[in-house]
Protein backbone atom coordinates (compact mmCIF):
# COMPACT_ATOMS: atom_id res chain seq x y z
CA UNK A 1 0.00 0.00 0.00
CA UNK A 2 1.42 3.60 -1.26
CA UNK A 3 1.83 6.11 1.31
CA UNK A 4 -0.95 8.84 0.63
CA UNK A 5 1.10 12.46 -0.71
CA UNK A 6 2.23 14.42 2.16
CA UNK A 7 -0.34 17.42 2.46
CA UNK A 8 0.69 20.08 5.30
CA UNK A 9 -3.06 20.50 5.85
CA UNK A 10 -3.42 17.47 6.89
CA UNK A 11 -1.07 18.36 9.77
CA UNK A 12 -2.09 18.84 13.55
CA UNK A 13 1.01 19.34 15.37
CA UNK A 14 4.90 19.55 15.26
CA UNK A 15 7.51 17.31 17.25
CA UNK A 16 11.14 17.88 17.38
CA UNK A 17 14.09 15.62 18.51
CA UNK A 18 15.73 18.35 20.36
CA UNK A 19 19.54 17.54 21.12
CA UNK A 20 20.99 18.87 17.65
CA UNK A 21 18.03 19.53 16.00
CA UNK A 22 16.89 22.79 18.01
CA UNK A 23 19.70 23.02 20.33
CA UNK A 24 23.29 23.04 19.67
CA UNK A 25 24.99 20.63 22.77
CA UNK A 26 28.53 20.85 21.62
CA UNK A 27 29.09 24.30 21.45
CA UNK A 28 27.80 25.26 24.41
CA UNK A 29 29.23 22.34 26.55
CA UNK A 30 32.50 23.61 25.45
CA UNK A 31 32.17 27.07 26.38
CA UNK A 32 30.73 26.50 29.93
CA UNK A 33 33.50 24.05 29.88
CA UNK A 34 36.35 27.26 29.10
CA UNK A 35 34.18 29.34 31.58
CA UNK A 36 35.20 26.10 34.27
CA UNK A 37 38.75 26.19 33.61
CA UNK A 38 39.34 30.08 33.68
CA UNK A 39 37.69 30.21 37.13
CA UNK A 40 39.79 27.24 38.27
CA UNK A 41 42.83 27.28 36.75
CA UNK A 42 42.12 23.76 34.67
CA UNK A 43 43.37 22.67 31.03
CA UNK A 44 41.26 20.92 29.49
CA UNK A 45 40.57 19.66 25.85
CA UNK A 46 36.99 20.79 26.14
CA UNK A 47 36.05 19.82 22.59
CA UNK A 48 37.18 15.85 23.48
CA UNK A 49 35.12 16.05 26.70
CA UNK A 50 31.85 17.44 25.04
CA UNK A 51 32.48 14.67 22.02
CA UNK A 52 32.88 12.10 24.61
CA UNK A 53 30.13 12.97 26.93
CA UNK A 54 27.52 13.04 24.09
CA UNK A 55 28.76 9.39 22.82
CA UNK A 56 28.10 7.74 25.95
CA UNK A 57 24.73 8.86 25.29
CA UNK A 58 22.97 6.11 23.19
CA UNK A 59 25.41 2.72 25.14
CA UNK A 60 23.76 4.63 28.72
CA UNK A 61 20.26 4.40 27.29
CA UNK A 62 20.91 0.90 25.96
CA UNK A 63 21.66 -0.46 29.01
CA UNK A 64 18.18 0.07 30.23
CA UNK A 65 16.25 -1.34 27.63
CA UNK A 66 17.15 -5.15 28.32
CA UNK A 67 14.44 -7.13 30.04
CA UNK A 68 14.05 -6.52 33.53
CA UNK A 69 16.17 -3.46 33.56
CA UNK A 70 14.94 -0.06 35.03
CA UNK A 71 14.21 2.67 32.70
CA UNK A 72 16.56 5.94 34.21
CA UNK A 73 16.21 9.33 33.29
CA UNK A 74 18.84 11.24 30.87
CA UNK A 75 20.01 13.95 34.19
CA UNK A 76 20.92 10.33 35.94
CA UNK A 77 22.53 8.47 32.90
CA UNK A 78 24.50 12.17 31.98
CA UNK A 79 25.79 11.91 35.78
CA UNK A 80 26.49 8.50 35.32
CA UNK A 81 28.92 9.09 31.98
CA UNK A 82 29.97 12.45 33.57
CA UNK A 83 31.59 10.77 36.18
CA UNK A 84 33.59 8.23 34.13
CA UNK A 85 35.26 11.16 31.86
CA UNK A 86 36.33 13.34 35.40
CA UNK A 87 39.71 11.44 36.09
CA UNK A 88 39.95 10.68 32.05
CA UNK A 89 39.99 14.66 31.58
CA UNK A 90 41.69 15.88 34.62
CA UNK A 91 38.63 16.95 36.41
CA UNK A 92 38.33 14.77 39.55
CA UNK A 93 39.38 17.89 41.71
CA UNK A 94 35.62 18.82 41.35
CA UNK A 95 33.67 18.74 44.46
CA UNK A 96 30.03 17.67 44.35
CA UNK A 97 28.41 20.79 43.80
CA UNK A 98 30.25 21.44 40.90
CA UNK A 99 29.67 17.99 39.56
CA UNK A 100 26.27 18.67 39.77
CA UNK A 101 26.52 22.22 38.09
CA UNK A 102 28.50 20.72 35.45
CA UNK A 103 25.89 18.00 34.81
CA UNK A 104 23.19 21.04 34.50
CA UNK A 105 24.74 22.32 31.21
CA UNK A 106 22.15 20.28 29.55
CA UNK A 107 19.28 22.50 31.05
CA UNK A 108 21.31 25.59 29.56
CA UNK A 109 22.02 24.56 26.00
CA UNK A 110 21.98 27.15 22.97
CA UNK A 111 19.46 27.23 20.47
CA UNK A 112 21.22 26.98 16.84
CA UNK A 113 20.54 30.65 15.41
CA UNK A 114 17.56 29.77 13.37
CA UNK A 115 16.05 27.64 16.15
CA UNK A 116 13.29 30.84 18.45
CA UNK A 117 13.09 32.34 15.24
CA UNK A 118 11.94 29.59 12.88
CA UNK A 119 9.76 27.69 15.97
CA UNK A 120 7.38 31.00 16.33
CA UNK A 121 7.06 31.13 12.80
CA UNK A 122 5.85 26.83 13.00
CA UNK A 123 4.17 28.35 16.34
CA UNK A 124 2.09 30.84 14.36
CA UNK A 125 0.43 27.82 12.66
CA UNK A 126 0.67 24.54 13.99
CA UNK A 127 1.11 23.19 17.62
CA UNK A 128 4.67 22.63 18.39
CA UNK A 129 5.94 20.45 20.63
CA UNK A 130 9.11 18.79 21.90
CA UNK A 131 9.40 14.84 21.53
CA UNK A 132 13.09 14.51 23.20
CA UNK A 133 14.67 11.51 25.48
CA UNK A 134 15.33 14.52 27.76
CA UNK A 135 13.61 14.25 31.09
CA UNK A 136 10.60 16.60 31.18
CA UNK A 137 12.43 18.78 33.91
CA UNK A 138 15.50 19.30 31.70
CA UNK A 139 13.39 20.11 28.67
CA UNK A 140 11.86 22.26 30.92
CA UNK A 141 14.60 24.48 31.97
CA UNK A 142 16.09 24.05 28.46
CA UNK A 143 12.95 26.11 27.26
CA UNK A 144 13.19 28.75 29.67
CA UNK A 145 16.78 29.65 29.25
CA UNK A 146 16.90 29.17 26.01
CA UNK A 147 13.91 30.99 25.10
CA UNK A 148 11.94 27.50 22.89
CA UNK A 149 7.99 28.56 22.72
CA UNK A 150 6.40 25.00 23.05
CA UNK A 151 3.20 24.68 23.19
CA UNK A 152 4.06 21.10 25.26
CA UNK A 153 6.46 19.40 26.57
CA UNK A 154 6.77 16.00 25.54
CA UNK A 155 9.30 13.07 26.93
CA UNK A 156 9.91 9.70 26.44
CA UNK A 157 10.20 9.99 29.96
CA UNK A 158 6.35 9.93 30.04
CA UNK A 159 6.47 6.45 29.06
CA UNK A 160 9.66 5.70 30.46
CA UNK A 161 10.74 4.40 27.15
CA UNK A 162 13.61 6.07 24.92
CA UNK A 163 13.39 6.74 20.68
CA UNK A 164 13.33 4.51 18.67
CA UNK A 165 10.63 3.04 20.58
CA UNK A 166 7.25 3.32 19.14
CA UNK A 167 5.78 4.22 22.44
CA UNK A 168 8.00 6.93 22.26
CA UNK A 169 6.60 8.19 18.60
CA UNK A 170 2.96 7.17 18.99
CA UNK A 171 2.63 9.12 22.62
CA UNK A 172 1.95 12.95 20.76
CA UNK A 173 -0.90 11.17 18.83
CA UNK A 174 -2.70 9.63 21.97
CA UNK A 175 -2.48 12.74 23.99
CA UNK A 176 -3.70 15.15 21.08
CA UNK A 177 -6.21 13.13 20.18
CA UNK A 178 -4.95 12.22 16.28
CA UNK A 179 -3.52 9.54 14.00
CA UNK A 180 0.06 9.37 13.49
CA UNK A 181 0.38 10.57 10.29
CA UNK A 182 -1.13 14.05 11.19
CA UNK A 183 2.23 14.33 12.78
CA UNK A 184 5.18 16.17 11.58
CA UNK A 185 8.46 14.68 13.06
CA UNK A 186 11.36 17.10 12.81
CA UNK A 187 14.75 15.65 13.42
CA UNK A 188 18.72 16.63 11.89
CA UNK A 189 18.92 12.81 12.49
CA UNK A 190 18.03 10.28 10.08
CA UNK A 191 17.70 6.68 12.10
CA UNK A 192 15.09 8.95 14.40
CA UNK A 193 13.42 9.66 11.26
CA UNK A 194 13.40 6.36 10.40
CA UNK A 195 12.18 5.11 13.81
CA UNK A 196 9.16 7.93 13.43
CA UNK A 197 7.88 6.50 9.93
CA UNK A 198 7.69 2.90 11.16
CA UNK A 199 5.18 4.44 13.51
CA UNK A 200 3.58 6.08 10.89
CA UNK A 201 4.20 9.31 11.72
CA UNK A 202 5.56 12.08 8.23
CA UNK A 203 8.49 13.42 8.95
CA UNK A 204 10.91 16.49 8.07
CA UNK A 205 14.78 16.51 8.08
CA UNK A 206 16.53 19.44 8.91
CA UNK A 207 20.29 19.45 8.55
CA UNK A 208 22.33 20.66 11.01
CA UNK A 209 26.02 20.41 9.80
CA UNK A 210 28.33 21.95 12.80
CA UNK A 211 26.03 19.49 15.49
CA UNK A 212 29.29 17.59 16.24
CA UNK A 213 31.65 20.47 14.92
CA UNK A 214 33.56 21.57 11.72
CA UNK A 215 35.68 18.68 11.48
CA UNK A 216 33.70 15.98 11.62
CA UNK A 217 32.65 14.08 8.59
CA UNK A 218 29.99 15.76 6.60
CA UNK A 219 26.70 14.68 6.81
CA UNK A 220 24.11 14.06 4.05
CA UNK A 221 22.25 17.67 3.36
CA UNK A 222 19.50 15.88 1.65
CA UNK A 223 18.73 12.32 2.27
CA UNK A 224 15.77 10.74 0.49
CA UNK A 225 13.00 9.11 1.78
CA UNK A 226 11.02 11.87 3.86
CA UNK A 227 8.42 14.12 3.61
CA UNK A 228 10.39 17.50 3.71
CA UNK A 229 13.96 18.27 3.69
CA UNK A 230 15.27 21.32 4.97
CA UNK A 231 18.56 23.71 5.70
CA UNK A 232 16.61 24.87 9.23
CA UNK A 233 13.51 25.94 10.87
CA UNK A 234 13.35 29.03 8.94
CA UNK A 235 13.38 27.27 5.41
CA UNK A 236 10.81 24.60 6.90
CA UNK A 237 8.52 27.48 8.25
CA UNK A 238 8.49 28.65 4.73
CA UNK A 239 7.86 24.64 3.22
CA UNK A 240 4.93 24.46 5.65
CA UNK A 241 3.90 28.16 4.47
CA UNK A 242 4.21 29.89 8.32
Amino acid sequence: MSTPAFDPRSLRALVFDVFGTVVDWRSSIIREGQLLSAAKGLQVDWPAFADAWRAGYVPAMDRTRGAGQAWIDIDTLHRQILETLLPRFGLQSLDEAERAALNRVWHRLMPWPDAVGGLNRLKSRFTIASLSNGNVGLLVAMAKNAGLPWDCVLSGELVQRYKPDPAVYLLPARLFGCAPDQLLMVAAHVDDLRGAQASGLRTAYVHRPLEFGPDAPPRPARPEGFDLVATDFLDLAQQLGA
